[in-house]
């Protein structure tokens, strides 16, 4: 049986729920989604977002580097796991600086009010920008909302029965008997319930935050800083943005190695999970771990150095 009950689906009731949470016990662990426990983050990106990309933006004509351009930013660089503005954003400028784009005309967004949405504070969510661009209307947004929402319909009809990460529920199993746990996504709430529903995951998990309720530092700051001592409190991801909010939060960073998916998992399971648990974690283990994942995704793309 579930341990999460009544799902809400507004913004509001989600962080109403985070906020009133209250510890089980004494640890607590986040875990991040698509690519961290789902093998979702190549078909999203390959089959989903770059061709809605590519119609949307009126990019056909240079869509092989727009390709390129797009996985490495949201893949295969220290740019995976960002929020899809953001990831936008730096698509827009890298395509922007490549000699065979500008050689070819094509006309690439400058993503100038898409910086202005995000500079805003506004939600970085669907509804988010629907607020804003009502308040800023522009012909650039007008094109990020179809953009967003065809992707959401692309994923809806494209992703299913993709499944979790070998390793990922025996490793949930033995965390939820001792930790709260929480998916701390940057995915649509409903898509999020949906996956994990599908898998039979969601029985592990005490809470599950999207988009909808803000960015993964304000899940964490919602339900568990202040609720548990920092050194109990641990993120799981496969970003280098996940990395980032552990550090800015002060918690611990687990890391799901792009690549290697199956075997970090393991070693969640075997190793890093009881070190966690007996205080055996932070330090030259961590970093460790982090280091081997940092090297794993580049700044800066092959095509430019």
């Amino acid at each position: 049986m579930s341990r999460t009950q009544d799902r809400v689906e507004t913004a509001g009731d989600i962080v109403a729920e985070l906020t009133a949470f209250r510890p089980n016990g004494g640890y607590f662990i986040g875990v991040d989604s698509d690519g961290c426990v789902f093998d979702a983050m190549e078909i999203k990106h390959k089959e989903c977002f770059i061709p809605a990309t590519i119609k949307c933006w009126h990019l056909q004509a240079a869509s092989s580097l727009v390709r390129e351009t797009a996985e490495f930013v949201n893949l295969y660089s220290d740019g995976r796991g960002l929020n899809r503005w953001l990831a936008l954003i730096r698509v827009f400028a890298l395509l922007r600086a490549r000699p065979e784009v500008q050689k070819r005309g094509v006309k690439v967004p400058t993503g100038a009010a898409l910086s202005d949405f995000v500079a805003s504070g506004a939600p970085l969510s669907a509804a988010g920008l629907r607020q804003y661009a009502a308040l800023h209307p522009s012909p650039e947004l007008e094109t990020a909302l179809s953009w967003t929402d065809e992707v959401d319909e692309r994923i809806a009809d494209m992703v299913h029965d993709v499944p979790p990460f070998d390793g990922v529920r025996e490793g949930l199993a033995a965390a939820s008997l001792r930790a709260d746990l929480m998916v701390v996504s940057a995915t649509p709430q409903e898509a999020l319930v949906r996956e994990w529903t599908e898998h039979n995951l969601i029985g592990y998990m005490d809470l599950i935050a999207g988009q909808e309720a803000g960015t993964k530092k304000r899940h964490l700051e919602l339900a568990a800083k202040g609720k548990y001592d920092a050194d109990h409190i641990l993120l799981i991801g496969d970003a280098p943005a996940d990395r980032d909010t552990a550090a800015a939060e002060g918690v611990l960073f687990y890391p799901i190695n792009p690549g290697d998916e199956a075997q970090s998992w393991r070693r969640f399971h075997d190793e890093a999970l009881d070190r966690f648990l007996t205080g055996r974690y932070a330090g030259a283990y961590e970093d460790a771990l982090i280091a081997e994942f940092t090297s794993l995704l580049p700044h800066t793309p092959s095509w430019r150095i």
